[in-house]
């Protein structure tokens, strides 16, 4: 029982004391004589007059009757049985407990015929597999409905619509929104049930404005603690500590008291800034009726039991502070009435329904186990008993009846909507979210979370866009209004592989700051990432051939030119001064000749190569090349001279290597320095193509429609359409064949109406000798067809006997596999000629009975 119950009673009886006061106070100055003065201060009080405020309630809304099953309009004799000892439940809790509030037993449904709310309730699973967990059916039927609150809101509703009913309407309150997510969770295998009880205003008026959007709390991390080395026997010991101790607690303690001070001031703005959001006081508080979900432990793997809020779809813990009281608890097979205290709300109350000392259940076949403790010494004496008195001691108690509710369905363009209409808003604490149907907008946007920096959303701070079915793979869009940046991600199955784009939305175009993410795995040159500003381009490679992971460019500035600017200038790209690769370890190499970093100095015409550092070096090998004078020059004739290379080796044993090898090697940096700089001019061009690609895609913003969405497939609703009027139309073909065997010889004599004896024996021969006819022709036809085969058979047979000898074996193979197909053939078109005999005198014979029993020729047969 709710404490609020407790002080309304006694508010009441104070108010009815001060009443009996006033009539006696009242009673004894009419006796009295006024004078002037109270004259003129009666007179000037009746001018005060004071109107009572009206409650207008809402009719209620009706339904056709014609459209419900006989189980909404009567009750079965099993279910008037429950009602009357529901109502004898009633009446025992009212004699008992005088103070509770009336329980939630028995509303009328859309019929106006009283139901028991436990039978209300229809156990459904839904074919959707998002329904099949209690999070998104909670959050489905959060987003389908629309949420009627209570009138007033300290009663229990006279009705309560079957989840069917509320399905179609897509609009319940509180109790309605509990029963439908309850049949879902229970269909769906959960321990489920609909709780009545108090909430506060913001919860039964799902009034969000104060919490935080789910979308934008942190998941909390698990941090783990970072494992100790084992020291070993002959480990290197670490060099000690010099530093003093106690100058490191004064510092850990001065550390401790600014974090102390920090946390202190932190702690101090909450609270100022909770109390500012603080909402009014609720003249109704602890009086507000509201209906959520309860789920226990046990079923589907549930680790500990919580609350469902039906109206937001979010899970709350069993000490929530948004509900104040709990009267009763159902679900399909029996009602519980909660005899604890709450004081305190729901925290602290136990939910083992079992326990009749805190839960008084309804039905005797409680289905929760009893708390009951038997007696050793009783078990002992009892045992032979049991057995004994089994059969007789068996007693029948009221189960509960079958719903009367119709079963819950739901198509699938239904559930796609998820939102009547299609669309719905919330709002919460500086953010706002807006939910869409998929397909309903044409750019496939199914989520928008818009978020503020003020309580009175006028100052835009950032806004995620999620997206579905688009072409081009976009998924989700975060727009930074305060900076200017745009984040785009992608599904996987784009053309170039792009996963996520990075850039301003004031310098979209190319050449500015922006970043790529790619899909590794799927390109061939493995690009994990590309950075790119206005002077450098960075690229990231994972799982390479050849070892490369890293590549750096950095660019100049164009030359101004005067006059006409020439129209191939733009697409040359910046210039080049410096070009940076890295590479991984080749362990197939030795490392003083595995490159580690090769830096192309292109402004200064020099390529510096740095190698790998062996296992047992601190240093690495370097060299560095100057190019050749007319190195970029085509066909010409490149000099080397010992002044163009320095080296700088570890290892002083290793020899030299010679003017030849050296030669050699600036030809293949050379030629790599030219790849190098053909990747970056690929690369720029791939940004391009990617930057005009995701304009096109923009402005067109398609969406990938399923083969197995008729609804909205445009292509496979013409073709379902195309071959059910081909079907259509060899239907009609066949009939009109079937129908008149005789129509092509009645036209021939002019299709009179009466046929005479000799035009009846004349269109019965012509008939039978047609039909004869063209059985010969078939058989002629099957014959002539045999002989060609056997012809060229035998065709075949004699140029195989003259060439034998000079035949191959691919020839003689071939030949072998004619002669199968040439007698597989011949022996189908035997057997296709003996089963035409065997049939044709049976085909003649049913024609001759059809012309006999036709009614145009029968009377003359």
């Amino acid at each position: 029982m709710d404490a609020s119950e407790q002080n309304e009673s006694e508010v009441n009886q104070i108010d009815n004391d001060d009443v009996i006061q006033e009539e006696d106070e009242t009673e004894k100055e009419e006796g009295e004589d006024l004078t002037e003065d109270a004259e003129a201060l009666k007179a000037e009080l009746a001018k005060i007059v004071v109107h009572p405020p009206s409650y207008e309630v809402s009719p209620m809304e009706e339904f056709d009757q014609a459209e419900f099953s006989p189980s909404y309009k009567d009750n079965l004799p099993k279910e008037n049985l429950v009602l009357q000892y529901a109502e004898n439940f009633r009446r025992q809790m009212v004699q008992l407990y005088r103070d509770r509030k009336p329980l939630f037993l028995n509303p009328v449904n859309e019929c106006g015929v009283e139901k028991f709310v436990c039978t209300t309730i229809r156990p459904t699973l839904l074919e959707f597999k998002e329904l099949y967990n209690w999070d998104g059916a909670a959050e489905f039927v959060a987003d389908y409905l629309n949420i009627e609150p209570l009138k007033p809101e300290y009663e229990l509703p006279k009705r309560l619509i079957s989840p069917a009913t509320v399905l179609k309407r897509q609009k319940g309150n509180c109790f309605e929104y509990s029963t439908l997510l309850c049949s879902m969770l229970i269909g769906a295998g959960y321990d489920a049930y609909v709780i009545s009880g108090y909430a506060t205003k913001e919860t039964c008026l799902a009034d969000e404005s104060r919490d935080i959007c789910p979308l934008l709390k942190k998941k909390e991390e698990v941090k783990e603690e970072a494992k100790k080395k084992e020291m070993k026997k002959y480990t290197v010991k670490p060099p000690r500590d010099l530093r003093s101790k106690f100058e490191l607690k004064q510092d850990a303690k001065r550390e401790a008291e600014k974090q102390a001070e920090k946390e202190k001031q932190r702690k101090e703005e909450e609270e100022r800034i909770a109390e500012l959001e603080k909402p009014p006081p609720d003249p109704y508080f602890g009086l507000r009726i509201h209906a959520w979900v309860l789920v226990l432990s046990g079923k589907r793997e549930v680790p500990e039991n919580f609350f469902i809020e039906p109206f937001t779809g979010l899970s709350h813990p069993m000490d929530s502070p948004n509900y104040l009281g709990m009267e009763s608890v159902w679900n399909n097979v029996n009602y519980w009435v909660n005899m604890q205290d709450c004081s305190e709300g729901v925290k602290g109350l136990s939910f083992d329904l079992g326990d009749p000392t805190v839960w008084e259940y309804m039905f005797p076949n409680n289905d929760k186990p009893l708390l009951k403790i038997p007696d050793a010494e009783d078990d002992l004496n009892d045992m032979d008993d049991e057995e004994d008195n089994e059969e007789h001691e068996v007693e029948k108690y009221l189960d509960m009846p079958p719903s009367w509710v119709d079963a819950l369905k739901l198509s699938h363009r239904d559930f796609q909507m998820r939102c009547p209409h299609g669309k719905k808003t919330k709002v919460y604490k500086r953010a706002k979210l807006e939910k869409f149907a998929h397909y309903l907008m044409k750019d496939g946007l199914i989520s928008r979370l818009s978020v503020y920096e003020d309580r009175e959303l006028t100052d835009l701070m950032k806004v995620h866009e999620y997206y579905a079915h688009r072409s081009d793979k976009l998924n989700q869009r975060l727009t930074n209004h305060r900076t200017g940046q745009v984040c785009e991600n992608f599904d996987p199955g784009r053309p170039r592989c792009l996963k996520e784009h990075q850039f301003k939305s004031s310098a979209p175009g190319p050449e500015n700051e922006r970043v790529m993410m790619f899909y590794n795995e799927a390109r061939v040159d493995g690009l994990q990432k590309r950075e790119e500003t206005q002077t450098e381009m960075t690229e990231e490679y994972s799982n390479r051939d050849d070892f490369l992971y890293y590549k750096y460019v950095e660019f100049g500035k164009r030359a101004k030119k005067f006059g006409p600017q020439e129209t191939s200038s733009a697409n040359k790209g910046r210039p080049i001064n410096k070009m940076i690769q890295k590479f991984n370890r080749n362990r197939n190499k030795p490392a003083n000749e595995d490159i580690a970093e090769l830096i192309f100095h292109v402004a200064e015409d020099k390529i510096h190569l740095s190698y790998h550092t062996e296992d047992v070096r601190i240093a690495a090998s370097a060299r560095e090349f100057l190019k050749p004078p007319n190195w970029d020059e085509k066909g010409a004739v490149l000099t080397f001279n010992p002044e163009m290379h320095q080296t700088f080796q570890v290892d002083p044993t290793l020899p030299m290597n010679k003017q030849v090898e050296l030669y050699e090697m600036l030809m293949e940096l050379l030629k790599a320095e030219e790849k190098c700089r053909n990747e970056v001019r690929d690369s720029q061009n791939e940004v391009r193509n990617i930057l005009d690609d995701r304009t096109k895609e923009e402005a067109a913003s398609e969406l990938d429609i399923s083969v197995y969405d008729t609804e909205r497939n445009e292509k496979a609703k013409k073709h379902r359409r195309e071959l059910e009027r081909q079907q259509l139309e060899e239907k009609m073909r066949k009939q009109e064949m079937d129908i008149d065997y005789l129509a092509p010889f009645l036209a021939k004599i002019g299709n009179p109406e009466k046929l005479s004896k000799q035009q009846a024996f004349s269109l019965k021969e012509e008939c039978l000798a047609d039909l004869k006819q063209r059985l010969i022709d078939k058989a002629n036809l099957i014959q002539a067809r045999f002989e060609k085969e056997s012809q060229e058979l035998e065709k075949k047979q004699a140029w195989y006997q003259q060439n034998q000898v000079s035949m191959g074996k691919e020839d003689e193979e071939e030949y072998l596999t004619y002669c199968k197909e040439a007698i597989f053939r011949i022996h189908i078109l035997d057997l296709r000629l003996t089963r035409h005999k065997e049939q044709a005198p049976h085909k003649y014979m049913q024609l001759e009975q059809k012309l006999r029993n036709d009614e145009r020729l029968s009377e003359f047969f």
